[in-house]
């Protein structure tokens, strides 16, 4: 079971450790969300785990007890320290700790010969990370399944249609590789200390046959989002060798006006402009 809030304040001033901002340091209090997070995680004894940001072990612990091997990546040397001497004696042959940067290490250092993609991702994720962190899981092996605590805002901001103003590359490169499952809103009750911004889990389901943008049109979708204000067809002059006619062909052909904004062009839409129909 979790610490409760006040056993979470005890063990945190055992170890004279005080939560830090930068690294997004609000630690899961409630059992009910990690049986949530294992619930939508589908987690089995056997499973394959990434644990980013481990803290002080709870949802780790739970995963282990499961029978689930997990690979978990913390970057507070004294949170490295605790999980060192507690979980990892415990649980020698399951956890695979690291001491580092989840943005260097998106999946923890987890490998596989056999079948890589195998892997999920269960995590209370550092709210200051989320976006980086996605853009290094979607250039590298994709898990089959994640289940994120994230910040609400950034979890409506990778599912946002089309057409909505908070669509963006991020939610593009995603949708183009995961679906969105049924999540769970999260209390900010759930954490100590308690954040200032709404929390929910993010279910994300590998499609069966994932798109991956090129890393060179990754950098030009990012870029014409930096301006999403304006029309797609005054941002792609001076952008691509041909001033961007091919693409202004393919987007009519899905009609689409070069006067259209980025956010306003579909998903599907975006796929097609890296891969156009021979």
């Amino acid at each position: 079971m979790p610490l409760s809030p006040s056993e979470t304040r005890s063990l945190l001033a055992r170890l004279n450790h005080f939560p830090k901002r930068a690294l997004g340091q609000n630690f899961l209090v409630d059992g009910n969300i990690v049986r949530k997070s294992l619930e939508l995680g589908q987690v089995a004894a056997g499973d394959a785990v990434v644990e980013i940001g481990p803290g002080l072990g709870t949802l780790t612990e739970a995963l282990l007890t499961l029978g689930a091997e997990v690979w978990a990546v913390e970057q507070d040397p004294a949170l490295f320290r605790y999980l060192e001497t507690t979980l990892l004696p415990r649980f020698p042959s399951q956890l695979h700790l690291q001491e580092g940067d989840a943005i260097e290490l998106p999946l923890a250092g987890y490998h596989s010969a056999t079948d890589p993609g195998r892997v999920k991702v269960v995590a209370n994720l550092p709210y200051a990370i989320s976006s980086p962190w996605m853009e290094g899981v979607l250039t590298g092996v994709l898990p089959s399944r994640l289940v994120l605590m994230l910040q609400k805002e950034a979890a409506d901001r990778y599912g946002s249609p089309h057409g909505s103003k908070t669509f963006g590359a991020i939610s593009i490169f995603l949708q183009s590789a995961y679906d969105l499952a049924p999540g769970h809103s999260v209390s900010a009750a759930c954490f100590h200390p308690r954040p200032e911004v709404d929390s929910c889990l993010l279910h994300l389901v590998r499609k069966p046959q994932p798109f991956l943008f090129p890393p060179e049109i990754r950098a030009l979708i990012r870029l014409l989002f930096q301006q999403r204000r304006k029309q797609i067809g005054s941002l792609l002059r001076g952008k691509l060798p041909d001033g961007g006619a091919t693409w202004l062909q393919q987007l009519q052909n899905w009609g689409l006006s070069p006067l259209a904004r980025p956010e306003e062009i579909p998903v599907t839409a975006w796929q097609h402009l890296v891969q156009p129909a021979a």
